[in-house]
């Protein structure tokens, strides 16, 4: 299978990195995580500006239609400069209102929105009781006499809930599943924001009583949720490839800077096969996980499952591997917040435990039809 992108997906890829490169660095970076907001909306017009914003978009709502390879692209860049804006709270929003959506009216506005940059997306995966179950749902909705529903429960570490101007919230209508928006500074809307360890935002959302509008596409239950939920686990994927390939690179320059017996530890068998390890399960990592973006599509959901779980696995295995072994090769600068390795490792961690560590996904790939433990 060709893993090559074309012509249009490099370009895009350089010019995107061209732009970090300049304007994203780390120091500037940490001003943006210290600051007030924890985001920037300058860099969000620059990303919309550059079409990030609008990739996902499909093409009648004035996006470019970009399909899981191009947003593969896109995430591995922003992975690398470790970006903390809303971009993937934004795009995972965007794909559940392209599958749950109607594609028209109130629908075909807010992926307009999003096209432009002018409307930023969360999807309320969790409930605080849940763990990584998508489906133990308990915030419940309730039909009015005018049509409109109103949502009561609470989501819990929702990425970039507080930056949102809608969140999409999954809920139970009459015992089913349903997905819903919410509009932010909705009546009976509490948020409570914090800073997750990786210097990002998350926040934890309760409704009493608060207005929603429900998704009324022709796939919009519990299949949509799983499907958008893979579409998210993807995206973690394609980023954590930027970041091991970034924490890869940081680990070996400062081999080649550190002396130790007067000369650089860089030059040490040992410690060079090290890092080949943490090159190898870089390299398994990225390969499974562009079999992941191609699969995604498939026409079947198992097939989609079994790539999407068997990619999370292996990036979190790599992302701890390289992870640990980058913090030892670094000594104790390694866990210190004036270098940028111990905030690439501190971002692999919470993507490995976002919408499902290892285990859980190793239990689903092995829940799956066609999987047999081989004996003896």
């Amino acid at each position: 299978m060709d893993f090559t992108f074309n012509d249009e997906q490099q370009q895009f890829a350089d010019a995107l990195r061209r732009y970090l490169d300049k304007s994203y660095g780390f120091e500037a970076r940490q001003e943006i995580v210290r600051s007030a907001a924890g985001v920037s909306d300058t860099h969000w017009a620059a990303f919309a500006e550059l079409g990030l914003t609008a990739l996902p978009v499909p093409e009648a709502q004035g996006g470019f239609n970009g399909g899981p390879i191009d947003m593969l692209v896109v995430m591995q860049e922003l992975g690398r400069a470790l970006v903390i804006e809303p971009y993937w709270s934004t795009a995972v929003g965007i794909e559940a209102l392209r599958i749950a959506g109607t594609g028209d009216g109130e629908d075909a506005a807010l992926l307009e929105r999003a096209a432009q940059g002018e409307c930023k997306l969360a999807v309320a995966f969790h409930e605080p009781h849940a763990r990584y179950d998508l489906f133990d749902v308990a915030t419940t909705a309730i039909g009015s006499n005018d049509g409109q529903q109103t949502l009561s429960g609470a989501k819990s570490v929702v990425l970039h809930g507080a930056q949102a101007d809608h969140w999409i919230v999954p809920a139970r209508l009459n015992g089913e599943l349903a997905l819903f928006v919410v509009a932010r500074g909705a009546a009976g809307a509490k948020v409570t924001e914090y800073r997750t360890i990786d210097g990002q935002r998350a926040a934890t959302l309760e409704f009493n009583g608060t207005p929603a509008r429900r998704l009324a596409g022709q796939h919009a239950g519990a299949a949509a949720l799983e499907q958008i939920a893979d579409y998210g686990t993807l995206l973690l994927c394609a980023e954590a490839i930027g970041v091991l390939d970034a924490l890869n690179h940081a680990t070996v320059d400062y081999t080649k800077t550190r002396q130790q017996f007067g000369q650089p530890i860089a030059r040490f068998q040992a410690l060079q096969h090290r890092m080949v390890e943490m090159l190898i399960h870089a390299e398994q990592a990225r390969s499974v996980t562009y079999l992941a973006a191609m699969r995604y599509a498939s026409e079947s959901p198992d097939e989609r499952r079994r790539a999407i779980s068997a990619a999370k696995v292996r990036v979190g295995q790599a992302a701890r591997f390289v992870g640990q072994q980058a913090v030892q090769l670094h000594g104790g600068m390694g866990v210190t917040n004036e270098v940028a390795a111990a905030h690439l490792f501190k971002r692999l961690a919470i993507i490995e435990t976002t919408l499902g560590d290892v285990d859980h996904h190793l239990a689903r790939f092995a829940s799956l039809p066609g999987f047999a433990v081989v004996e003896g």
